[in-house]
C-alpha cells in the first residue's frame, strides 16, 4: 500500500471504512435478494418454452442493474438521495415519497447486517486477504439466507462461486489448509446428500433441497471438514427450535416446509469465526 494511504489500514480506521462500504454492499444485496429469484424464474420460463419448441415472448431487460430501483407499489424511480443506505429509509420515515406506501424494515436490516459484518471482519483480521474474504463469505450468506427464506431456493449463482472461492482462498491457508478445505467441500455435500436419500427412501418425501447440500459444501470449503459436525449440529438445533416456535405460536402447518438454508448459514458463520475454538474446547473437556 502506498505510504500516503497506509493510514487506511490502521485498526482505528479500517473497520469504520469497511462498515460504510458494507452498508453500500448491503444496498446491493437488497437488489440481489429481490431480483435474483425473478431472474431465475424468467430463465426457467425461457428454457421451458424452448423444450416445448416454442419461442419465448420478448421481455424487457431485467437484471441486477437494469431497470433502476423503483417503488414496487407505484413504480416511482428512486432518486440518488433516496438510495442512501439506512439514512434514506429513516429520512423517508419508511414510506415511498411518491405514493406513501410502506417500505419494509428488511432493507435497512440487510444493510446494517452487511455493514456490521464487514466491520467485524476488519476488526478481527485486520487489513489483508482473510478480512476481505470473510466479508464476501458473510455477504453471500446474508443474500442466500434471505432468498431461501422468501422462496426456499438457494441459487447456484451464489453457492457454486462461493464454494470455488473458498478453495482458492484456502490455497493460501487463510482459514484452514487446502486438504481440509477440499475434504470439507466433498464431505459437506455428501453428508446432507446421504441424509436426503435416506429420508426419501424411508418416507417417500424430500426432506431438503439440493441447494442445502451445496451450501454445506461451501462451509466445508471455507472452514474445513473438522467443523462440519458442529455446523450440522448447530443448524439442526436452531432449525428445530424455530420450527417448534412457528408451529406452536405462529400456527405454521406441520406439512409446510421450513427453509434450512438460513440456519446452515448462521451455523457456518459461527464455524468460520469460532468453530476451531469450540471444537477444541469440546475435545479437551469430553475426550
Amino acid at each position: 500500500m502506498a505510504e500516503e494511504f497506509r493510514f487506511l489500514a490502521e485498526p482505528s480506521v479500517f473497520p469504520w471504512l469497511c462498515f460504510v462500504f458494507g452498508l453500500t454492499v448491503g444496498s446491493f444485496l437488497n437488489v440481489v435478494i429481490h431480483r435474483l429469484p425473478k431472474m431465475m424464474e424468467r430463465d426457467w420460463q425461457v428454457q421451458c418454452a424452448e423444450l416445448r419448441g416454442e419461442t419465448a415472448p420478448a421481455a424487457a431487460t431485467f437484471n441486477l442493474f437494469v431497470p433502476r430501483s423503483r417503488c414496487p407499489a407505484c413504480g416511482h424511480r428512486l432518486a440518488a438521495i433516496e438510495n442512501i443506505p439506512v439514512l434514506s429509509w429513516a429520512m423517508l420515515r419508511a414510506r415511498c415519497s411518491a405514493c406513501g406506501a410502506r417500505i419494509s424494515a428488511r432493507y435497512p436490516i440487510v444493510e446494517l447486517l452487511a455493514g456490521g459484518s464487514a466491520a467485524w471482519c476488519a476488526a478481527r483480521y485486520g487489513f489483508g486477504v482473510p478480512a476481505f474474504a470473510a466479508m464476501v463469505f458473510l455477504w453471500s450468506m446474508i443474500a442466500a439466507s434471505f432468498i431461501d427464506f422468501d422462496t426456499q431456493l438457494l441459487p447456484d449463482s451464489i453457492t457454486l462461486p462461493l464454494l470455488w472461492l473458498g478453495l482458492l482462498v484456502n490455497a493460501g491457508a487463510a482459514f484452514t489448509d487446502l486438504r481440509s478445505a477440499v475434504i470439507g467441500a466433498a464431505a459437506g455435500y455428501l453428508s446432507l446428500w446421504s441424509v436426503y436419500w435416506l429420508f426419501r427412501l424411508a418416507t417417500g418425501k424430500e426432506g431438503m433441497g439440493f441447494g442445502d447440500f451445496k451450501l454445506l459444501a461451501c462451509i466445508g470449503a471455507w472452514c474445513g471438514w473438522q467443523i462440519l459436525p458442529l455446523t450440522i449440529l448447530l443448524s439442526s438445533f436452531i432449525g428445530a427450535g424455530v420450527g417448534i416456535v412457528l408451529i406452536v405460536f405462529a400456527r405454521h402447518g406441520r406439512g409446510v416446509p421450513i427453509p434450512f438454508g438460513p440456519y446452515l448459514a448462521g451455523a457456518g458463520v459461527v464455524a468460520l469465526f469460532w468453530g476451531q475454538q469450540i471444537t477444541r474446547q469440546y475435545l479437551v473437556r469430553f475426550m
